[in-house]
């Protein structure tokens, strides 16, 4: 028997129920009018006409009831229920026909990419696509292209797809139908690549053919471990692209969303060279950023 523990939230109508182990890839939001044929939990959870929603991600279902009736008196009974169908079925997608791809748009430094991240993994790697001649071979940037003209780059990577748009359109006049646009694409099995996607271990492998020297090497790491994280979040990449000894400068090169990111510069500067100077502060004195 499972055994799952219960926690109240902040939120007097949402009671979290908590499991040992990861449930589910991604989150799952769940109301009366959703599909749950497939979701065996969710129908018996749904049988009480009190509940609301029920929201399934990481190690934890949290289940929003009506104020008709208090915890006191059906916690239990929902733990119990929840225990049972985890016990037959302890991965919830695999009660699912399919995975369901939600897609939520995220706001980059650069006003003109807007990031689209999926709660489900699209690619082990990256791939960018910088015209519309070379998506090719790249299925979703493809679809991208031909339904919205005003794409003029897209970069895809882990779990998101990074659009850049032309000057002519503003982000908040198409977000939403691109957002639906790639959100149904997935849906619908399309795929997401043809090519191999580069690693992000060594992103520069095709454009530099050596491999890091000694000094490169620690450069490199402290970007992976303090610089790298944040700027993938902002849907872009960075990485080392080359080393100038004898003017101590390291010149990175941006993609994504830092690629002609007009904060770009302003980054470099105030945050990643001060990084570099204080973990190296003899061999870095300057950054230049060389857009991908």
């Amino acid at each position: 028997m499972r055994q799952i523990i219960i926690e109240p939230t902040e939120n007097p109508k949402v009671m979290k129920f908590v499991a040992d182990y990861n449930l589910i890839p991604g989150s799952l939001e769940l109301d009366r009018n959703s599909d749950i044929s497939k979701i065996p939990m969710a129908q018996h959870l749904f049988n009480y006409p009190f509940v609301e929603r029920i929201f399934i991600t990481a190690n934890f279902i949290a289940i929003a009831k009506q104020d008709l009736v208090d915890w006191e008196f059906v916690v239990e009974s929902l733990k119990d229920i929840i225990e049972d169908e985890l016990t037959a079925n302890p991965r919830i997608y695999l009660q699912k026909n399919q995975e369901v791809h939600q897609i939520y748009a995220e706001m980059t430094p650069n006003p003109a990419v807007m990031k689209f991240v999926s709660t489900l993994n699209l690619l082990e790697g990256f791939v960018e696509v910088k015209t519309k001649e070379d998506a090719v071979e790249i299925p979703l940037a493809k679809a991208i292209y031909d339904e919205f003209d005003f794409t003029k780059e897209v970069f895809i990577s882990d779990n998101f797809v990074a659009v850049t748009k032309k000057v002519d359109v503003e982000w908040h006049e198409v977000m939403v139908t691109m957002k639906a646009f790639i959100e149904k694409y997935l849906q619908d099995g399309g795929k997401v690549s043809a090519v191999q996607p580069q690693k992000h271990e060594n992103p520069v492998e095709n454009l530099i053919n050596r491999e890091y020297t000694e000094t490169e090497q620690k450069i490199s790491d402290i970007l992976t471990e303090y610089v790298a994280p944040a700027v993938e979040g902002d849907g872009g990449k960075i990485s080392l692209m080359e080393y100038d000894a004898k003017t101590k400068t390291a010149k990175m090169l941006l993609q994504g969303a830092c690629s002609g990111c007009p904060s770009s510069t302003a980054t470099l500067k105030g945050g990643i060279e001060n990084i570099l100077k204080q973990f190296l502060p003899d061999l870095v004195e300057n950054v230049e950023a060389v857009n991908g």
